[in-house]
């Protein structure tokens, strides 16, 4: 750092603001880089410099900032405030200790800018987060009900008016073919068989006939259903906990063909 010559160190006793402006102008700096670098308002820098005393605040703070100061330029501070005390006006410091008891005032420090600070509305956040809060509901209220449009259809099951069921229900086995209900059905003849499938729970159940006609496939939710179709059938069901089937109103045993509680088998009656 490069000091202000012997003869300026020594005009200290007589001038300190001389001595400083001098030292600042051969430190090759602006009062606006001594003030941003030191805190100090411009106008303080410039008082010193001008030694006016009615421009600076009080007396200690004065003082301070020409010590400060003098630190910064590389000048003796102990001259420079012994100097400062020297041509502080008499007036001002039995005023200054008359202030003492006063209440603390704003001393000179840079003003910061408040114009551009941002300023948050508690309000204004609490509705930008509800609004998000809505957004997001409406988004998987969307998401859910697109993916039960898209959701594949369960197939559908031949349904059997009550007319049939009972007829069913009363078909006799016998050569003559003629049930109890005196209905004139006769499997061997018209060569068709009934399924009566319950379902306890959700099951993925599969069955043809021998036609090749699916009369159920896919997952299949709790529920009865009634089939009819060409034996033999061939039957899948991938948990047969779930599933109770009759042939024709006889039981079948699904167990007799379940490993590992899935079923794959041919029935006819």
């Amino acid at each position: 750092m490069t000091t202000p010559s012997s003869n300026t160190q020594s005009n200290a006793q007589g001038s300190f603001g001389a001595v400083l402006q001098q030292a600042r102008k051969h430190k090759k700096v602006s009062l606006e880089e001594v003030a941003a670098e030191l805190f100090i308002l411009k106008r303080h820098l410039e008082a010193l410099e001008t030694e006016n005393f009615t421009e600076l605040p009080q007396a200690a703070f004065a003082r301070g900032f020409a010590i400060n100061y003098a630190k910064y330029l590389g000048l003796d501070s102990a001259k420079i405030a012994s100097s400062f005390d020297t041509a502080y006006p008499k007036e001002l410091k039995a005023k200054s200790i008359n202030n003492t008891n006063t209440p603390l005032r704003p001393m000179g420090t840079l003003q910061r800018d408040t114009h551009n600070r941002i300023r948050f509305n508690p309000l204004l956040i609490l509705g930008v987060v509800g609004l998000i809060i809505l957004a997001v509901f409406l988004f998987r209220m969307v998401s859910n009900a697109s993916q039960e449009n898209n959701a594949e259809p369960v197939s559908t099951v031949e349904d059997i008016s009550a007319i049939e069921q009972a007829q069913g229900a009363a078909i006799d086995n016998d050569t003559s073919g003629v049930g109890a209900s005196g209905s004139a059905l006769n499997l061997g003849d018209a060569g068709t068989a009934f399924l009566n499938m319950k379902l306890t729970a959700d099951a993925v159940v599969s069955i043809t006939d021998a036609s090749g006609n699916s009369l159920i496939s896919g997952t299949q939710t709790a529920g009865d259903y009634d089939l009819s179709g060409t034996p033999p059938f061939n039957v899948q069901i991938d948990n047969i906990d779930n599933v109770s089937l009759m042939l024709n109103q006889q039981a079948v045993a699904l167990e007799t063909y379940a490993t590992d509680k899935q079923a794959t088998f041919e029935l006819t009656p």
